[in-house]
């Protein structure tokens, strides 16, 4: 199946030094020069310059693409190539600026029945991989607790639209939020508070909830983005406590203990490549899609991560 790459950037590179290994021909469709030269020379492909529009001016669209382009642009590139024919898309996470782009982005899926999935790839890691076997193994999860602080000092003066800082939760956040859920399950009897705001995130600075999944996992979270901390997730079963911090790591204490080991892991395609995209590019030309968010649930999570953020409060307020 013809196979397009969209977007030239440092993410797209990642994609194509999957790709090269799997040995899986594909075309960059990139837009800047500086971007496409960068590309070039990272990796040795070529790339189509012009941008999205000129390469379908030019040729069929592809029957599979991947979408790495900002965060901004991601839903209405890939509605473009809905559009244009293409009926199987991965998407990097989190699929759209907000819930209006990303419910643009559903309808057009659903109106031609493609496939768009989401690239959350830290389902694809093999801590994650590990601790999904094992928590099975135990019975399945019974609690579960995350924290996803951010560091403002880092954030506050990166280049990037201001756009994609005010939605920041989405655009970043949720790898870690997404990864609990698809643990543990997503919320379905759940509160959330959150306060402060940030000149770059004027939604909420600090953030904790806790609830019930629709796998009846209690869970509760925490983060401080005036604050230290760092991003991590604890899942408890009745045998086990699971440790992902940093979340590419597996940490174990058993019961009656209080000591944790670290878990054997067979990561040689997570350090040789960015962590979890070897596997998920594999699960996706595979079309073995059971790990992988589609759109149309990343929408109905949307009015989960809305409320956790605060966004709903602050387009209110």
């Amino acid at each position: 199946m013809s196979l397009w790459l969209i977007g030239a950037g440092p993410m797209a590179q990642d994609h194509a030094k999957v790709l090269q290994h799997l040995d899986r021909e594909f075309e960059v469709i990139g837009r800047g020069a500086a971007s496409a030269a960068a590309f070039e020379a990272a990796t040795g492909h070529s790339v189509r310059r012009g941008g999205l529009a000129a390469a379908l001016a030019a040729s069929p669209a592809p029957q599979q693409a991947v979408i790495a382009v900002g965060i901004e642009h991601l839903a209405d590139t890939a509605a473009v190539l809905i559009d244009a024919g293409t009926r199987r898309l991965l998407v990097e996470k989190p699929g759209g600026l907000n819930t209006t782009a990303l419910r643009a982005l559903a309808e057009s899926a659903a109106r031609a029945n493609a496939d768009v999935l989401i690239g959350y790839n830290r389902r694809f890691y093999a801590s994650t991989t590990l601790a999904r076997s094992l928590i099975a193994e135990d019975g399945g999860a019974t609690t579960c607790a995350f924290e996803f602080t951010e560091w403002s000092h880092v954030i506050a003066p990166l280049a990037a639209n201001d756009g994609v800082k005010q939605a920041w939760f989405l655009a970043n956040s949720t790898h870690v939020v997404d990864l609990s859920f698809h643990l543990c399950g997503f919320p379905a009897d759940w509160r959330a508070w959150s306060a402060g705001s940030l000149d770059w995130h004027r939604a909420s600075a600090r953030f904790c909830g806790a609830g019930v999944t629709d796998q009846g996992v209690l869970f509760s979270y925490h983060a401080d983005w005036e604050a230290p901390g760092r991003w991590g997730l604890e899942v408890f079963t009745r045998r086990r406590r699971f440790i992902f911090r940093p979340m590419e790591k597996l940490q174990v204490m058993a019961i009656g203990s209080v000591r944790t080991e670290a878990a054997e892991l067979d990561d040689r395609l997570d350090t040789a490549f960015k962590p979890g995209l070897h596997q998920q590019m594999s699960a996706f030309l595979a079309g073995a899609d059971r790990l992988f968010c589609t759109v149309g649930e990343q929408l109905q999570h949307y009015a989960i991560y809305d409320e956790m953020a605060g966004y709903e409060r602050a387009a209110t307020s």
